[in-house]
C-alpha cells in the first residue's frame, strides 16, 4: 500500500501536461529542440516526405525531446536530494546524462541528413 493517493486516469494525463509545461518553462534547450523540430517538420511537408519519413521523424524528434526532458529530470533530482551542494558523483551521474542526450541529439542529425539530403540534392540538380 502507498502513503500517496491514489490518482485516477484524468490525473495522470494532467502531472503529465504540468510536466511538459515545466520541461518547457525551465529548460532552454528544450526549446530549442521544440523549434527545431518545428522547422523540421515544416520542410518535411514543404518536401512532400512520405508518411514513412514523417513518422521517421515524429520518433526520432520524441526520442531527443524524451531524453532533454530525462536528463532534466535527473538533474533536479540529484540537486533537490544533495540541495545543490558540489559532489563528484552527481556531477558525474549529469555529466552522463548529459551525454546520453547529445548520442540521441547527433544521431538525430544524422537521421535528418539522411532523410533530407536526397530530396534537397534533387531540388538543386534539377534544371
Amino acid at each position: 500500500m502507498t502513503k500517496y493517493k491514489k490518482q485516477g486516469f484524468s490525473n495522470t494525463f494532467k502531472n503529465a501536461r504540468k510536466g511538459m509545461r515545466l520541461t518547457i518553462k525551465s529548460e532552454r534547450n528544450i526549446r530549442v529542440h521544440l523549434f527545431v523540430a518545428t522547422l523540421v517538420l515544416i520542410s518535411a511537408y514543404c518536401l512532400n516526405f512520405s508518411i514513412t519519413k514523417f513518422c521517421i521523424l515524429l520518433l526520432t524528434i520524441a526520442s531527443v525531446i524524451s531524453a532533454e526532458m530525462f536528463n532534466s529530470a535527473i538533474e533536479f533530482s540529484l540537486d533537490a536530494i544533495f540541495h545543490n551542494k558540489y559532489c563528484r558523483m552527481v556531477g558525474m551521474a549529469k555529466d552522463i546524462a548529459a551525454g546520453a542526450v547529445m548520442v540521441v541529439s547527433v544521431t538525430a542529425v544524422m537521421i535528418g541528413v539522411f532523410l533530407f539530403a536526397p530530396p534537397i540534392i534533387n531540388l538543386l540538380t534539377v534544371k
